[in-house]
């Protein structure tokens, strides 16, 4: 660049000569064709600068989200440097948490810096390498070419000095940045020792005596405020918790992308029962969450969704959302708890508020501390009110042990406080708060999401023109289940977090999962293992429950819809198969593995084992396809009884003699099965009388049905059918059939009605045959 810096200042200056004979003495000599063309080399060269510098846009970017990391960075030192009381330990694992964002978020910088860089030094070698062009050299050289050629180098000089301002502006810019991503890498370094370091040493500090005992004289210097107080306290946490925000929103992008699904589902369901005007048949359901515009429930999800996507956010996010969630939920509450429950709730709100306001407020610690028993006394005081209260008891048995657990945390607060272990004494105190409202939101959680999905079923049912009566009480039972786990996660996670024990138990879950089994030749880990059990058991709830999310509940009313069932049953089928696959990666096991295995089976197979394999492979689908359960009542073949036992090899039945048939269950799966209680316990009975001709047939059939209704095991929903035909010309026939709710009772139940309707016949003076 130099050398051509010196050549276009000399192009610029054309003595007076006269005609060159020697550089024209060759045959070979280049023309102006030549010359040009190498003029378009050197303008294509110095036109990549602006191309590339132009290519440089996340430059402003990243100075200014590494202003925004200096200031975190100066934060994170001056709280470090002193004594810093907001070192507790939930503040220490969001301080861990930001550093690993700021580290990676460091790493992206320098490597998007070191690309940029990379594509300048190309650029700025190219423009070195125009040096070693010989026929641009003897231009620059010589007078003549330089005159003819004046205005080619007018135009090269203008383009070199926007190249050379670029190039030294860009790589000014590029020094300083990676100077600045590169000191903040050490800083962050040095920052999550002392981070990692203030952990260990709060976990050990927590069961040792921090503080002088509450009862004990406190020096001068203890009773005063620290440095900036409130406003200072409350600047640094908007500062950390909106650098935090910043840079980790996509963690949260699935969060509310659920939330947007969830409100489109319900008012998709809602808007399609009005359009055919069938609204009235969710009533029954009594819907006491679920609306046509959930907006209050949606943000209810999402919030009690949001600490599985960000267990470790600052303090003041999780105050703020858990708030706003009690904040949501009290016009539920309101609508739905007694005034004495829903009065405790109200204060149990404010002492929720109490503690981030002691938090922020940057108070004395010995003022902090006597601001913490008070909190937690009242809040011991309320807990033992409500938990002596029967009704609160006996209709709110959760809530009730959670407030159990909230007083008895309270009450470790106070002790902890009482003899100087306030790290201690922090932690029981907020965990006693989250716990309890984490208990009352995630109760809200299970019944929304139960109401979410018997509308998806009872909407599908309307659309494709099922009846809308169904048995709703297994299908919850079953939801409950399956969404309770989910809710005991998140409960599990934020209470483990708040006791500082997820990070600790979640590594000692690691280790153990990751801990290497040697059999034979074959490994595996334990980790392994159980996501395999895992993945098997939830594509097994999926593939069992797919077909509510179509209306297919298993009753009679989907078995002319063949299509439906068929798309269902492959839809299934793909389902365990793509889970078994997944689950055999999971694990760990080679396929090559699991070739050797199959080829011992096929061995086996080969030399006897044929009923072994058959009995244990049909053991499987017996348990996976449910043709029959523990408690049905079945017919296989000639044996008929209750289903005592399922096992991989055989099956018990249970006969009303209370003799016990056990069957092979190759056996069972290869012979006819009726299963009179797979979708419901109802059974049909029948009754056939003979008798004289009747006057008036239509009110005796009206009679009939009232009598048989009138039975209360008698199943309402199912019409009662009486069938009345001329045998003769004095002589009828009356066919009666109806359905008994519990086919255990179907013997008493036919003697009751049969008993009845001939009592009625007696009292009519109708004369049976």
């Amino acid at each position: 660049m130099l050398v051509y810096t010196g050549s276009i200042a000399l192009a610029q200056k054309v003595p007076q000569r006269g005609s060159d004979t020697t550089l024209f003495g060759d045959n070979n000599q280049p023309t102006r064709s030549d010359y040009l063309a190498g003029f378009e080399k050197v303008f294509q060269t110095m036109n990549k600068v602006p191309l590339v510098t132009s290519s440089f846009t996340h430059l402003p970017d990243i100075q200014s989200h590494l202003k925004d990391a200096d200031s975190v960075l100066e934060i994170l030192k001056d709280r470090f440097s002193g004594n810093d009381r907001s070192l507790n330990i939930r503040n220490l694992q969001m301080y861990q948490s930001l550093l690993e964002e700021l580290n990676n978020t460091m790493g992206e910088f320098g490597k998007t810096l070191n690309g940029y860089d990379q594509k300048l030094d190309e650029v700025k070698k190219e423009i070195r390498d125009l040096r070693k062009d010989t026929l641009m050299r003897g231009l620059f050289k010589d007078s003549v070419l330089r005159a003819t050629f004046t205005p080619q180098l007018q135009t090269l000089r203008t383009k070199f000095k926007r190249a050379d301002s670029l190039v030294k502006s860009n790589t000014a810019i590029l020094n300083d940045l990676k100077a600045r991503v590169s000191t903040n890498a050490i800083t962050i370094e040095e920052l999550g020792y002392q981070t990692e370091d203030a952990l260990k040493t709060a976990g050990g500090r927590a069961f040792t005596k921090e503080r002088l005992y509450l009862w004990e004289p406190v020096s001068e210097l203890g009773r005063r405020p620290p440095t900036g107080g409130f406003k200072k306290s409350v600047n640094a946490e908007q500062k950390l918790a909106g650098y935090y925000f910043k840079n980790t929103r996509s963690k949260r992008s699935l969060l509310w992308i659920i939330g947007i699904v969830f409100f489109g589902w319900i008012n998709f369901n809602f808007r399609s029962l009005k359009k055919l005007n069938k609204l009235s048949a969710i009533k029954e359901f009594d819907f006491k969450y679920v609306k046509a515009l959930p907006w209050l429930m949606t943000f209810v999800l999402i919030l009690n969704l949001a600490p599985l996507f960000d267990h470790n956010a600052p303090a003041i996010y999780i105050e703020t959302t858990q708030f706003f969630l009690m904040v949501l939920l009290t016009p539920v509450f309101y609508k739905l708890l007694p005034r004495q429950i829903f009065m405790g709730w109200g204060l149990f709100m404010l002492l929720f508020l109490f503690l981030p306001i002691i938090r922020v407020l940057g108070l004395p610690m010995r003022l902090m501390r006597y601001a913490n028993v008070v909190h937690d006394v009242v809040a011991i005081v309320i807990g033992v009110l409500f938990i002596q209260i029967r009704s609160f008891r006996k209709e709110y048995r959760l809530m009730w042990w959670a407030v159990i657990l909230y007083t008895f945390l309270n009450v470790l607060a106070v002790l902890m406080n009482l003899f100087g272990r306030v790290t201690l004494s922090q932690i029981f105190s907020s965990t006693a708060v989250y716990a309890l409202a984490q208990v009352a939101s995630l109760s809200i959680f299970v019944q929304l999401t139960i109401e979410a999905f018997l509308l998806q079923i009872q909407g599908s049912r309307i659309r494709k023109h099922y009846p809308e009566h169904f048995d709703v009480a297994d299908i919850k039972k079953s939801l409950f289940r399956f969404i309770s786990v989910l809710a005991v996660l998140i409960w599990a996670i934020v209470f483990s977090t708040n006791l500082n024990i997820y990070d600790t138990f979640n590594d000692g879950l690691k280790t153990l999962f990751q801990t290497s089994v040697v059999i034979g030749s074959s490994s595996f880990t334990i980790g392994g293992v159980i996501l395999f059990l895992g993945i098997i058991w939830v594509a097994n709830f999926l593939q069992k429950y797919i077909a509510y999310f179509f209306g297919d509940i298993g009753d009679d009313a989907a078995f002319d819809d063949k299509g439906q069932r068929s798309r269902l049953l492959v839809t299934r089928l793909i389902l365990l198969v793509l889970a078994f696959l997944l689950a055999i990666s999971a694990s760990g096991l080679p396929v090559d593995k699991i070739t050797v295995i199959l080829g011992a089976l096929g061995v086996g197979i080969g030399l006897g084992l044929q009923s072994i394999v058959n009995n244990f492979v049909s053991g499987i689908i017996l348990i996976f396809d449910r043709p029959l359960r523990i408690g049905d009542m079945v017919e296989i073949g000639s044996n008929k009884g209750r289903v005592k036992e399922i096992g991989i090899r055989s099956s018990t039945l249970l006969t009303e003699d209370g003799a016990e048939v056990i069957l092979p269950n190759g056996d069972v799966l290869s012979k006819e099965i009726t299963n009179w209680t797979l979708s419901n316990n109802s059974a049909r009975i029948n009754f056939n009388y003979k008798v004289a001709r009747l006057e008036d047939p239509e009110t005796v059939k009206q009679e009939l049905k009232e009598l048989i209704i009138a039975n209360e095991q008698v199943l309402g929903r199912r019409e009662v059918e009486i069938i009345m035909n001329l045998v003769s010309a004095g002589t009828m026939s009356v066919r009666i059939a109806f359905w008994c709710r519990d086919i255990m009772k179907v013997t008493v139940i036919e003697a009751e009605i049969n008993n009845a309707i001939y009592n009625y016949f007696e009292q009519k003076g109708i004369v049976t045959q």
